[in-house]
Order: structure tokens, then C-alpha cells, then sequence
């Protein structure tokens, strides 16, 4: 009998056809792929180990907009229609009213100088709820929106930093945030109405000595016991500092560890972090100290407490609640990130816009404005640009918030981000007002916002810690597709759970690679799902972005596994990259909702090119410092190139810097609008009332003073300093009686406000004692 071959190509097509099956088919795939994968991920130690503390940040709040732009396909119906929310009526007559009342009530020098609010200021904000604007109708609270909320914050930060923290604090992470949400019944309709009227100052006690960032850490001990009446009560002991408020506050929430040797409350000897209320009168309570944060003379304190004796029903919630401390904080801060911090940046940024860009115009050297000059025109504009940015997504993430979602991501994207862009808008202030800047006195505008941002830099999350561990730390696992199902796959070794959340992931990650690789060989233009409007180019890359981030992180979570956590340079490009596709999406959002707005095209087009050049810096970093094994040289070498030959962003025209500029120092609808929200006092004995007056001023006399220069182009008048050509011009009719008025007035406001403050040897000793 003879032996007869089987074709090659038809063994090929056999084996080819066999392992198609196997992968396909999950009763087959999961025994004899599946099962060893899991196997060797566990044996290797592969996925990185998670605290309980970590689980709770990571259980904490909700994935939103990151979820798709961490999915690399944003699904832009969703990311373009999410609210862009507006005020209520009486929201906004809250903010034209009691808010704009307060400012006028509130000098910042004196503020300064005295190391306090003014005792009128304190009974205004008492008397108007000031510190019950989270606090609900009906325990006498103001109960308003996260966008109203914010607005406050902005207008207050305006005017005095101190004032915006003195109010903020309260309505932040606090005992009236967590009572809402946790407390007893009997807790909310004891306390709540207290703290609305301001009967009761709180204050929140987290940072120790030795939990700073790390605030898991915490040393603070409860102990339970029972007493000689038979109830349960705890024994406090804690070493706190930089609690804003502790020095004034009346009742003080306290986080800290509680044991229960006796098993009391029937959870085990160690119950965990534990939130309380503790009367600030309660024997043992210290709170009489005060720190001094670079100056900036709000209540920031240390408070130790030593045998505090207090009923257990001074726990948040109750007893119930005892060892829920840390996800109850966790909860709360993913929320309220995304607003004080936020809000006061954006005031500040505000103010500042304002102030520099008003500076530019009247300040004059060699005969001209300096805003004239392209070396401030560039300064200037990234005031603006980054103002028009924080202020698009400082709404677009209320516009979440008041959707009770609550995104710990963004949130922590907008704390980073904002008080990021805070400074640099600041130094650029600083820099365009030079000797102006740095002279302090009453009429210096700028240098207490300048001393006081190094505080918004380290409170709520230090910036290091939050880019480098939470933004991607955490975003990589919560805001990821698959990521999180495959580790808790993996911990709980649940094959059938692992074999399907890990091929699901891998079918992701090859996608991706085919959108990419799209999208690098048509420049983004291949994607197709981009709205089609005149925003359409800039939706395209940020899908192009979305996408390479997409596949880069998943490279990175591959190949590298648990050692990505401590890869801390290569973590924060990750949050670059995430964070300023966030920013860029809510700058698009916002150019929608306000309607296409043509006038605000340069700010449109500086701000998405900066987003798309700093997500591009970003994606190159994560190239260019690749160490992984095999992959490493391919990111570093070909693939890197390719990314600079081929970028996804440039920065920003020269051209749209040069308008941005301009329209900044244009007083009208554009300008009030780009730079509204804040506190611009009326009264002419304000400097700031002063500088908006004299930029005005300046605006009106430009048509006028062409008309001087074309009289002196033509040798109808001789050049001469300005008092005696205005004469000249008035006396050969070249300018009316009222022009030459005008101009004198412009003068006199801009020697005015070109001014800076003195003092005497002597007073300059009782200021600095």
C-alpha cells in the first residue's frame, strides 16, 4: 500500500484552523491557555500589590469622560453633551448680592496686615450662611449646586485668598460634608443647622507629623471602653498640624485609628480609620496655637488632644460606622477636589488676566504701551489661553458633579491642573509687572496671590503625589476598560472571570493598535467618529491621542506589570497625557456651549494647541524613557522618530498670541465676559478700580492721539512731551476742547496707577514687627 503526503499547506490550514478554535471558544481556550496564563501571572507576582487603604481610594467615587478618553475611542455624543450647567436665579442673585457685599467688606492689605477678617466681615458671613452653602434647605443651609458653589469660591478668591479659604474650608472635606452623607439623624439635625448659621465654626483634622501625603498612615489612637454607667466611650489621643480653622473652631472632625481590645463593637481589635466629632470645649482639646503658612494670614493650626473623653456616639455615623473613616474621606475628596481648589485658581486667574493685561495697556516705555510689544503679547496670552482653559473645565466638571457623579479622576486632574496653571499664570503676572509686581503695599495687586500659591500647590493631595501616583495610579486601574476585572480576576483566582476579562482586554489592545497605526499614517484623519462640525480637526487627534495613549498604557501595564507603580517619571507623563485630554475636551465643550463664538477663535485655537503640544511632549516622554526589555529600544529608537517626525501637536501661532494679546487689552463685552465671575470693585479708591478706569481711559484717547501723531507726521505741530503737544493740538483746532480733556484725564489715571506704595522707616518697622 502506498504512503500518501498530506499537502503542507493543508497541515498548515489544519493547525491554523485548530488554534483559531482554541482561542476562540472559551470551554477550550480557558483549560489549556487560560489556566497557565493565570497560573504563571500569580506565580510571578505580576499584578501590583493593592493596601486596603489603596482599594478604598480606588472604590471610591465614579468613572466618567476619563473612562472613554482611557478607552482610546472617546465616544464623542456622550463627551459633547455632557451639561455645561448654568446658575440659578437665585444662585446668581446670591453671587450680585450677599457674595459682592462681603468683597466690598473685605480690604486684602488690611487683611494682611492685621492677621485676620475683619469682626464684620466674620458676622456678615455668619449672618448670610456663608459656611452652609453645601448644607441643605432644610437643616437652614444654602443647598446650592456645585457650580454655585464654585462661582462663590472664584469671586471670593478675587478679592482675598484668605477670605476664599476662610469660606471654602467649611464647605470642603469637613464635618458638614461627611455629616450629610454619613451622619445619624440625630447628628444632622443637631449640627447641620449650627454649622449653616455659623454658631458652629468646623474644622478637619487629617495631617499628622507622620502622614502628610500618605494620610493612611495616621497615628492618632480611639481606644473603646466602657464606662461606670455601662455605655461605650473613646479615649482620644492625636498630634495634628495645618488644620485650617482648628485655632477659632468650636467642633472639630478627627480621623484616626480606632482599637477596641474588648471587641466592644463586636469588629475586631483593630477597626480601622474612624471619623468623630469632638467639641473643641472637651477637656484635653488643644487648639490655641497657630501656624504661619509664608504669611497668608488665614487660621491654619496644629491641635494635639490627650485623653479626649467623648461617647461613642460621636462617631460619624454612629457606631455603625466605626472603621469606615478612610472610605467616607475617600468619597468626599472625590467630589470636593473638583471644586474649591479649582474655583479658587480660576478667580485668581481671572484677576490676574485682568490686572496684567490692563497693566499692559497703560503702562507705556520708548513711547509706546509694553503690551505692544511681542515679548509681553506672549506672556499675556498664555495668561489668557490658560484662563480660558481652567475656566472651561472648571465648569464642565461642576456640570458633573451636579450630576451626582462623582469622578475621582478628574477631580484629581483638576486639582493638579489647575493649581499648576494658577502658578504659571502668576509668575507670567509677575514677570509682565516687574519692579510693579514686587513693590508690597496697598496698591500691589499681585503679590499676596503670588506668595500664597505654593499653599494650593500642597493642600488636598500634594501636585508631586497626585501626578505621579493618583491621576494614572489610580486611573490605571479604575478609569481602564479591563484593568481592574482582570486584577480582582487575578487576586481572587477565578479563571472563568480571568479568562474573559483578559482576552476582552487583549481584543481591546489589538483594536487600539489598528487605530493607531490608522490614525499615524493618516494624521488622525481616519477617525471617522469625529463630529462633523468646524471642531471636527481637533477631534480627530484627540482621538489619535486617545488611542496612542490607549496602547501605550497597555504596553506599559503588560510589560512592565507591578514595577509600573513605582516608575513614577514614566506614571506622571501618563497623567500629562490623560489630564490634557481632559482639559482639551472641556475646552471644546465649552466653544460649543457658548456658541461658536468667532471673536473667541485665537483663544480656541492657543488653547487646543497647547493641549495637543503637551499631550505630544507627554507621549514622547513615555517613548523616549521606555525601559521595559524588547519593547524598550523599539519605543526609544524607530517608534520615537516616528512620533517627532510625524507630531500630534505644535505649540501655538505666533499670530493667535499677537490677537490674544490684543483682545485682552480691549475693555467691552469680550473681555468682561472671558474675564467675569470675579470681584472688580466700582469704588475709585480701589487700585483696581483705578487700573480698569485708566485702561478705559487709555482706549478712548487712541483714535484721538492718532490724529496728534498724523498732525505731527505732516509738520503741522513739532514733537514734544505729550502736556505741551495736547496744547499745541488744541490750540490749531487739530483736537476739540473735549478730546484735550480726555487726554489730560488718561494721563492723570495712568501716572496714577503706574504708582507704587512707600513707606516710612519707621512705619515700615511696625508693619514688619
Amino acid at each position: 500500500m502506498m504512503k500518501q503526503n498530506i499537502p503542507m499547506k493543508w497541515v498548515g490550514l489544519g493547525l491554523a484552523t485548530t488554534a483559531t478554535a482554541v482561542l476562540a471558544v472559551p470551554a477550550l481556550r480557558r483549560p489549556l491557555i487560560s489556566k497557565l496564563m493565570l497560573k504563571v501571572v500569580r506565580s510571578l507576582g505580576f499584578m501590583p500589590k493593592i493596601s486596603p487603604t489603596e482599594r478604598a481610594a480606588l472604590r471610591s467615587g465614579d468613572v466618567w469622560v476619563e473612562g472613554d478618553l482611557f478607552s482610546g475611542n472617546p465616544h464623542w455624543p456622550k463627551l459633547r453633551t455632557q451639561p455645561y450647567p448654568q446658575l440659578t436665579s437665585e444662585e446668581q442673585a446670591f453671587i450680585d448680592g450677599p457674595v459682592e457685599e462681603l468683597c466690598k467688606r473685605v480690604n486684602d492689605w488690611d487683611v494682611w496686615q492685621t492677621k485676620d477678617l475683619p469682626p464684620e466681615a466674620w458676622n456678615y458671613i455668619k449672618k448670610e450662611r456663608f459656611l452652609g452653602m453645601i448644607i441643605p434647605p432644610e437643616y437652614g443651609g444654602l443647598g446650592f449646586s456645585a457650580l454655585a458653589h464654585s462661582e462663590v469660591i472664584m469671586k471670593l478668591a478675587s478679592r482675598s485668598v484668605p477670605l476664599a479659604i476662610t469660606v471654602m474650608v467649611p464647605n470642603s472635606l469637613g464635618p458638614a460634608e461627611l455629616l450629610i452623607h454619613y451622619g445619624t439623624q440625630k447628628q444632622k439635625d443637631y449640627y447641620l443647622p449650627r454649622l449653616a448659621q455659623g454658631i458652629e465654626i468646623p474644622c478637619f483634622a487629617l495631617t499628622e507629623p507622620e502622614a502628610g501625603s500618605d494620610a493612611s498612615s495616621i497615628q492618632s489612637e480611639g481606644i473603646v471602653f466602657k464606662g461606670d454607667d455601662g455605655k461605650l466611650y473613646l479615649r482620644l489621643n492625636w498630634n495634628k498640624r495645618w488644620i485650617t480653622l482648628a485655632a477659632i473652631s468650636t467642633v472639630l472632625g478627627l480621623a484616626f485609628r480606632l482599637k477596641d481590645p474588648e471587641n466592644h463593637l463586636g469588629k475586631g481589635e483593630d477597626v480601622g480609620i474612624t471619623c468623630a466629632l469632638i467639641p473643641t470645649q472637651t477637656p484635653g482639646v488643644q487648639v490655641n496655637r497657630r501656624h504661619d503658612p509664608l504669611g497668608v494670614p488665614f487660621y491654619n493650626s496644629p491641635t494635639q488632644g490627650h485623653d479626649v473623653i467623648v461617647p461613642i456616639e460621636n462617631i460619624i455615623g454612629g457606631a455603625d460606622r466605626a472603621g469606615q473613616g478612610w472610605t467616607m474621606l475617600m468619597q468626599s475628596l472625590a467630589a470636593g477636589r473638583g471644586i474649591s481648589l479649582p474655583a479658587e485658581s480660576t478667580g485668581g486667574a481671572k484677576s490676574i488676566a485682568r490686572i496684567v493685561s490692563a497693566h499692559s495697556a497703560v503702562r507705556k516705555q520708548f513711547g509706546m504701551s509694553i503690551g505692544q510689544f511681542e515679548g509681553i503679547a506672549e506672556p499675556l496670552a498664555r495668561i489668557g489661553g490658560y484662563t480660558y482653559i481652567m475656566e472651561a473645565a472648571r465648569r464642565y466638571t461642576c456640570g458633573a458633579l451636579d450630576q451626582g457623579i462623582r469622578p475621582s479622576i478628574v477631580t484629581a486632574i483638576a486639582k493638579y491642573q489647575f493649581t499648576e496653571l494658577a502658578r504659571k499664570i502668576v509668575n507670567d503676572g509677575m514677570d509682565v509687572q516687574g519692579g510693579i509686581g514686587i513693590s508690597r503695599g496697598p496698591r500691589n495687586l499681585l503679590a499676596n496671590a503670588y506668595i500664597a500659591t505654593p499653599i494650593s500647590i500642597t493642600v488636598e493631595g500634594a501636585n508631586i503625589l497626585t501626578r505621579t501616583l493618583m491621576i494614572f495610579g489610580q486611573g490605571a486601574l479604575r478609569a481602564h476598560p479591563y484593568a481592574l476585572k482582570v486584577f480582582e480576576s487575578v487576586e481572587n483566582n477565578d479563571l472563568r472571570a480571568f479568562d474573559h476579562t483578559v482576552w476582552s482586554h487583549l481584543g481591546h489592545f489589538a483594536k487600539n493598535i489598528g487605530r493607531v497605526i490608522g490614525f499615524e499614517l493618516s494624521r488622525g484623519y481616519f477617525a471617522f467618529g469625529a463630529p462633523k462640525n468646524s471642531l471636527y480637526r481637533y477631534y480627530q487627534k484627540l482621538n489619535w491621542a486617545s488611542a496612542a495613549f490607549a496602547v501605550l498604557a497597555d504596553t506599559a501595564m503588560f510589560s512592565l506589570g507591578s514595577r509600573l507603580k513605582s516608575q513614577e517619571k514614566l506614571t506622571g507623563r501618563f497623567a500629562d497625557a490623560l489630564s490634557w485630554m481632559y482639559l482639551g475636551t472641556a475646552v471644546l465643550r465649552r466653544y460649543e456651549a457658548e456658541g461658536f463664538r468667532k471673536e473667541d477663535r485665537p483663544l480656541l485655537r492657543w488653547s487646543m494647541d497647547h493641549t495637543l503640544y503637551q499631550i505630544q511632549n507627554a507621549l514622547s516622554g513615555i517613548l523616549m524613557n521606555f525601559s521595559a526589555p524588547v519593547i524598550g529600544p523599539l519605543f526609544r529608537g524607530p517608534l520615537y522618530w516616528l512620533s517627532e517626525l510625524n507630531p500630534l501637536g505644535t505649540p501655538p501661532s505666533d499670530e493667535d498670541e499677537i490677537k490674544i494679546a490684543a483682545l485682552m487689552q480691549k475693555p467691552g463685552e469680550q473681555r468682561d465676559r472671558l474675564f467675569g465671575g470675579i470681584y472688580v470693585p466700582s469704588d475709585s479708591s480701589e487700585p483696581f478700580a483705578r487700573l480698569e478706569a485708566a485702561l478705559d481711559a487709555e482706549v478712548r484717547s487712541l483714535p484721538i492721539l492718532r490724529k496728534i501723531k498724523r498732525a505731527v507726521k505732516e509738520r503741522r505741530i513739532t514733537k514734544k512731551p505729550s502736556s505741551l503737544l495736547y496744547r499745541d493740538a488744541l490750540d490749531l483746532n487739530i483736537i476739540t476742547s473735549t478730546e484735550f480733556s480726555q487726554l489730560r484725564r488718561a494721563d492723570e489715571l495712568r501716572h496714577e496707577v503706574i504708582q507704587v506704595d512707600d513707606f516710612s522707616l519707621d512705619d515700615y518697622r511696625r508693619k514688619a514687627a
